[in-house]
């Protein structure tokens, strides 16, 4: 447990000091200062990520830019959900089709998307995703360094002290805080001082990635899909087997990648051999090609069983690390950012103990155990995919091609088993329940001791099953607010603060709420002006009574419930106060901090900020951070 003072020795130049400014960092800076709190960002590089990387955003991150305010901004870079999923998997993009699937939600499954979120899917190459969470979170008070390398720290019972290195000057400098964050990548120098215990492999498989220019369009308009698979001779290689051609734009900017043996060391990747084998996997001979970079990659299967030391808390890949199948990178890494900034807001205004903190472990390992799991397996099942080769043959596509439209008993038999190889495949590109179905156990979720072991009615991977049993994320369900137009559950829960969601007949609680009067709970009353539910969607979904309550926190999941209608005040304040105390370590600390304040937080040009959130009085960012700059990160 960590133990806070507020001996008149502590002061901080600021309250969080994150390490790296990808997507779990600029998360959490955007979070921290949405939520008032001061937080200087750093970063060792000039500017953003300089390749596109993570891509796939899902419902549950978009959800996360939902709650910040920054969701139709984020749209605005993005390839539409319905360009992003008639994957091909194909002789060559010119060539001749194997199989095709519909993914990411946008086939079959699209009224279950649709059912399961206010957010659709979007495709936001990473260098485009950061500059929204950096632009939006020093708008709201944090302060972002680049070319400023993290060194060490040192920790003691009321803070951290942070050292730095300038990059441009060589000048070294430390920086007072009361938490560090360590969302410094899959090599974070972070996670490894503090000695946090990993499990897996690192470097297991190889892939060569190469960025190009090439007008695409004439074989991709028609059936529009970010992601190509190519059966071929040359691309072959690797755990895999298939080479990929991936839109990083539609339809003029591409990756080619294809896998290769990595005893054999790096493979040749001189102008030459590359053109050859992006007219390959394009199957145009003739193709115009721009050739922008040459990376390699290694497949990792790795993730750490704690996020934690003391007042230092690790995150995104710098904990989970694995290949991008299945596109639950990013995702997974906004997520944590999430979790714990919500949590580190509270303890930094005494809105809770420091036990709170404990929670974010318990509730973020398992799931990044589990993404390291599915986006490994999801490499493993394009095996199946790859029993049509003819492997006795010199060429195991074209003889296998020929097996494949064998009108005979054998010819049958292969086709059935390659329909079933795409259906396995619905795990990585089709897996609603894998980005939506998490369910938190924690000192921060108060159980429902009646609800029993939760049954899973259809395959939890595949299939989103809303719940609000503790330890779920709020379902989304349609409401109408006051001027008519559809709002959903998630747009009046979060931001921030926590809730307390009831209907009509739950007075009790409303009272309840108004008697303890915290600044950082608010009560909503399904049913009345602002927030009807003419649909009955919400009545359908929310498994409580109408007079029963939930309380949903400021991530969105839910953290406690009961049930049963309550008409007593004097139980439902028991309750509720109950409930809090639980889950916020509330119990009164001899040395618990508080630093709130319920001021309007500005942004740096003056103008309030319209995203509801909690303020601090000492949101602005301290003057005696000097080295902190914005200006002149280039690329």
């Amino acid at each position: 447990m960590i133990e806070m003072s507020n001996h008149d020795s502590t002061t901080y130049d600021t309250d969080v000091v994150i390490v790296g400014v990808g997507p779990a960092g600029g998360t959490a800076a955007l979070a921290l200062a949405t939520y008032g709190v001061r937080v200087h960002a750093v970063s060792m590089f000039p500017w953003v990520a300089n390749s596109p990387r993570a891509h796939i955003t899902n419902q549950r991150a978009v959800e996360v830019l939902r709650d910040l305010g920054v969701e139709d901004e984020a749209r605005k870079y993005a390839t539409p959900w319905d360009q992003m999923g008639d994957t091909l998997f194909t002789t060559s993009l010119a060539g001749e089709e194997i199989v095709r699937m519909q993914t990411w939600g946008t086939g079959a499954r699209y009224g279950d998307y649709l059912a399961g979120s206010p957010c659709a899917m979007l495709d936001i190459p990473q260098p485009l995703m950061e500059p929204v969470l950096i632009k939006n979170a020093a708008e709201r008070g944090a302060v972002i360094s680049f070319n400023t390398e993290y060194l060490d720290h040192t920790q003691d019972e009321n803070g951290v002290t942070v050292r730095f290195r300038d990059a441009r000057s060589g000048v070294e400098f430390t920086q007072r805080a009361r938490f560090l964050l360590g969302f410094d990548g899959a090599r974070s120098k972070i996670a490894e001082q503090i000695g946090l215990p990993f499990e897996g492999e690192l470097a297991r498989a190889g892939t060569a990635y190469i960025r190009f220019n090439a007008d695409l369009s004439k074989y991709v308009a028609h059936r529009p899909s970010i992601l190509h698979w190519i059966f071929n001779s040359k691309a072959g290689f690797g755990e895999i087997g298939m080479g990929l051609l991936r839109a990083i734009r539609p339809w003029d900017q591409w990756i080619a990648g294809w896998g290769f043996d990595m005893a054999q060391g790096e493979p040749d990747v001189s102008d030459d051999v590359v053109l050859e084998q992006i007219r390959t996997l394009v199957g145009d001979p003739q193709l115009n090609i721009e050739i922008v970079s040459r990376s390699f990659w290694y497949v990792n299967q790795q993730w750490a069983e704690h996020y934690q030391s003391g007042r230092v808390f690790c995150g995104g890949d710098a904990v989970h690390r694995h290949p991008p199948s299945s596109g639950l990178g990013s995702n997974t890494s906004m997520q944590d950012a999430f979790n714990l900034a919500w949590k580190i807001a509270y303890a930094v205004k005494g809105y809770a103990g420091t036990g709170l903190l404990e929670s974010y472990s318990p509730e973020r390992v398992p799931v990044g155990r589990q993404i390291v799991a599915r986006a490994n397996q999801s490499r493993k099942d394009y095996a199946g995919l790859r029993d049509w080769f003819d492997h006795d043959s010199d060429d195991p596509v074209t003889a296998g091609l020929a097996k494949l439209k064998d009108p005979s008993p054998e010819g049958v038999a292969l086709r059935e088993r390659l329909y079933e190889a795409l259906e396995v495949k619905n795990t990585e590109f089709n897996a609603q329940g894998v980005e939506l179905n998490q369910r938190y156990v924690s000192p921060a979720i108060v159980p429902d001791p009646d609800a029993g072991q939760e049954v899973w009615a259809r395959d939890r991977e595949l299939y989103l099953q809303p719940s609000t049993r503790p330890g779920a994320k709020l379902p989304h369900a349609w409401l109408v607010g006051a001027d008519g137009t559809r709002i959903s559950t998630l747009d009046v829960t979060g931001k921030g603060r926590m809730t307390l969601l009831t209907g009509i007949g739950g007075q009790a609680w409303k009272r309840a709420a108004t008697k303890l009067d915290l600044p950082f709970l608010r009560t909503v009353v399904i049913g009345e002006p602002g927030t009807i539910d003419p649909y009955g969607y919400w009545r359908q979904v929310r498994e409580i009574d109408e007079a029963g309550a939930l309380l949903v926190r400021p991530d969105g999941y839910i953290a406690w419930r009961h049930a049963a209608p309550m008409w007593d005040d004097s139980k439902a304040l028991t309750n509720l106060e109950s409930a809090l105390t639980a889950i916020l370590d509330r119990a009164p600390h001899e040395n618990q901090v508080a630093v709130a304040g319920n001021e309007p937080q500005y942004s740096t040009q003056g103008v309030p900020i319209v995203v509801p959130h909690i303020t601090a009085e000492d949101a602005t960012p301290d003057p005696a951070i000097s080295t902190t700059t914005i200006e002149g990160a280039h690329s």
